[in-house]
């Protein structure tokens, strides 16, 4: 019996978190909402979101709650060869990926780019910018950045390509959600700033190779972060040591 309130319970928080009812960063419902919401025990609620965590949909800190992640995107039309981020290796592979596909596109938009999608991507980097304490508005507005660049390649497939990615490729860094780590949080977060802005000052020069390389670097030190995330934890002590902190 309380084996199918998990499974209810922990469906639908999965398909809150996924439709964008309960966004990446926002926090989940507190243990005693969720017991008096769906009538259910203790068990059962940290049964449903440990299975959450499992799936890296869910984020739990002691004494603070627990925090939605980026959603797989389960429920949006699978690519041609398309396949959820589920893994710190899929997270590698799709960084490899994207430097192939987003260097270029960065430097077609250098090249390409007309005045109003060049102050697309200004305006997504101010927004980015204006969003180091709010988690879910930096996700969105890091992948707004990344799609108006792909916008100012002026190849559609470039966009096409990006959407079928979906905000999933944008990761939640799990240090933002973290207590104690606040420094680190902010200095990961000034360094991601400088790195879009200096693909900005590529794109806005009409520099493509400036715009290419500086593109490169971003997504090789996302990669870095993540790696070394794994390696050597920034987390209080006392946290889980098998969860990988996740990189945009």
């Amino acid at each position: 019996m309380s084996r199918n309130l998990t499974a209810d319970l922990a469906s639908d928080l999965r398909r809150r978190i996924v439709d964008g009812v309960i966004a990446p960063g926002a926090k989940l419902p507190s243990e005693n909402t969720l017991i008096s919401e769906f009538g259910v025990s203790r068990t059962v609620v940290r049964s449903a979101l440990t299975r959450l965590q499992a799936e890296g949909l869910v984020e739990t800190e002691r004494g603070r709650g627990s925090f939605a992640l980026t959603p797989h995107p389960h429920g949006d039309p699978p690519a041609p060869g398309g396949r959820p981020v589920v893994s710190l290796e899929d997270r590698l592979l799709l960084l490899e990926f994207r430097v192939g596909v987003e260097a270029e596109a960065a430097a077609l938009a250098a090249r390409n780019r007309t005045d109003r999608q060049l102050r697309a991507v200004m305006n997504s980097l101010e927004e980015f910018t204006a969003s180091a304490d709010h988690p879910a508005h930096a996700m969105k507005s890091d992948y707004d950045f990344h799609k108006a660049i792909a916008a100012a390649s002026g190849n559609p497939f470039y966009s096409d390509c990006l959407a079928s990615l979906g905000q999933t490729m944008i990761a939640m860094p799990r240090t933002r959600l973290m207590t104690g780590q606040e420094h680190y949080a902010r200095d990961h977060f000034e360094q991601v700033v400088h790195e879009h802005r200096s693909i900005l000052e590529g794109i806005a020069d009409h520099d493509g190779p400036a715009a290419s390389a500086a593109m490169r670097t971003h997504l090789a030190n996302s990669r870095r972060r993540l790696v070394s995330a794994t390696r050597t934890p920034q987390k209080p002590e006392g946290r889980r040591k098998d969860v990988p902190e996740r990189d945009s």
